[in-house]
């Protein structure tokens, strides 16, 4: 793991400590980010922007959940990337790279239109995640699949995970 990721998992396990939902969730949508950049091929610079999204992407959970009451979505997307924005500097991202990140936590929930094949591994990851932790129907999933998975490793990941038919 690179210096600038580690920095970025243990600010995350700082920043949700007590919290060991939120902590498993980032994580699991970490490695599933991960594991889709490695498969589908993506050059190292994209994936580490992808993989320090992934970490941050529901940063503003906590806060949400303080200022609103409740953290959907558009709010997580709102508040994200000025929480992230600081814990990018310290541990070392450019400011194009911080940028980069930030416009990806302010898409996470975000299908359309796809901003990049780094927004695209973002969604799939943390929609396999999402579709377990929250019991998504079979036939959600199903539909899912068939319409926001394109890449090959999500498909084939949330296809063999959830028992559905996979799409080519």
């Amino acid at each position: 793991m690179q210096q600038r990721i580690l920095q970025l998992f243990y600010s995350m396990l700082s920043a949700d400590a007590g919290d060991p939902d939120l902590i498993q969730h980032f994580t699991k949508v970490y490695s599933y980010a991960r594991l889709i950049a490695e498969t589908e091929g993506l050059d190292a610079h994209t994936t580490e922007i992808l993989e320090a999204a992934a970490l941050l992407h529901d940063i503003a959970i906590p806060l949400c959940n303080e200022k609103y009451g409740a953290h959907p979505g558009p709010l997580q997307e709102k508040e994200g990337p000025a929480l992230a924005e600081p814990l990018l500097i310290s541990a070392g991202f450019t400011d194009e790279e911080t940028a980069r990140v930030c416009t990806l936590i302010g898409e996470h929930h975000t299908w359309y239109p796809i901003d990049g094949i780094d927004h695209q591994i973002l969604l799939e990851a943390d929609m396999i995640v999402n579709s377990f932790e929250n019991s998504l129907s079979l036939d959600a999933m199903q539909s899912a699949l068939n319409l926001k998975f394109a890449t090959r490793a999500g498909k084939r990941i949330y296809a063999t995970m959830f028992g559905l038919t996979p799409v080519i």
